[in-house]
């Protein structure tokens, strides 16, 4: 009797569990933005692991879910001879959360195998942070570099804010509970200060009285190459047409194992049919 009350109570929970899925993707994230000389490479590019939940709403159409921690960099040494004398660098740790579609060319169900679409919402959070000639680590968004917040024009950037995800992918089934993937993504973010870098250079005298000398001595760089003197108010320091944006390349992996083991337990049918791939509880 306490069986069949489980199996009765569970019921529900377990036939909608045969769509989900736990995933994992593990690859390598950069960042496009004024301190890159490429947009798009593997240069300057980071470890970025994510963990998440899938669930197959329909044999081509996913919902998913995913948490990911990365970290992005971009450094003017590495650019162009003009980039190198302004010798601006920052790096950021970058925490995502993202709801995503995904459109599945091809049902599991009848292939192996199919590539996809997916895009929808997120948030994420940054802090660029840069290194002063001490080796000491500076955060730049208190120290509005470009005046942010102090002079008129200038509003300070949030340090957390939405971002949209889009990308493709390629999915392959190993079984009817596991597929591995790889998988190409962006994140299209609504700001320009991803690195702290986009309009120009602010008045040295009004960013020493608003911030102090350590704004000063982060805002401009060339003269730790060259001496130079600090340049003129509203001198180019960045793009603000080229927005800032990151990406990553990463292998994926979905398991719903779990799941059938879980029916094994308490009795269930595991809701198995003969073809070894898709989803059982959307086939007819």
């Amino acid at each position: 009797m306490k069986k069949l009350s489980i199996i009765f109570f569970c019921l529900p929970l377990v036939a909608g569990a045969q769509n989900f899925h736990f995933s994992g993707r593990l690859g390598l994230a950069g960042y496009t933005g004024d301190l890159k000389k490429q947009s798009i490479s593997l240069s300057q590019t980071h470890i970025m692991g994510s963990i998440g939940v899938q669930y197959d709403l329909a044999e081509h159409i996913a919902a998913r879910s995913y948490l990911t921690l990365t970290s992005v960099r971009g450094d003017d040494k590495k650019g162009t001879a003009s980039m190198q004398q302004r010798n601006l660098n920052f790096r950021t740790k970058l925490f995502e959360w993202e709801l995503t579609a995904q459109y599945n060319v091809f049902s599991l169900n009848d292939k192996w195998w199919t590539p996809y679409l997916f895009a929808g919402i997120g948030v994420y959070h940054f802090k660029p942070y840069t290194k002063d000639s001490a080796d000491n680590k500076v955060f730049l968004n208190p120290l509005s570099t470009e005046g942010q917040g102090f002079i008129p024009g200038a509003t300070s950037y949030k340090l957390t804010d939405i971002c949209v995800p889009l990308g493709v992918g390629f999915s392959y089934a190993l079984n009817e509970d596991m597929r591995l993937g790889l998988e190409v993504g962006y994140r299209k973010v609504f700001t320009d200060y991803l690195d702290d870098v986009s309009t120009t250079y602010v008045d040295k005298n009004a960013l020493l009285a608003a911030r102090g000398q350590t704004a000063v001595d982060v805002a401009w760089r060339t003269d730790e190459m060259n001496g130079a003197p600090y340049p003129p108010a509203k001198t180019t320091r960045g793009n603000p047409d080229h927005k800032d944006g990151y990406y990553y390349i990463a292998l994926t992996y979905t398991v719903r194992y779990f799941f059938d083991k879980y029916k094994q337990i308490v009795g269930l049918p595991s809701g198995r049919k003969d073809k070894k791939v898709g989803c059982p509880a959307t086939r007819n």
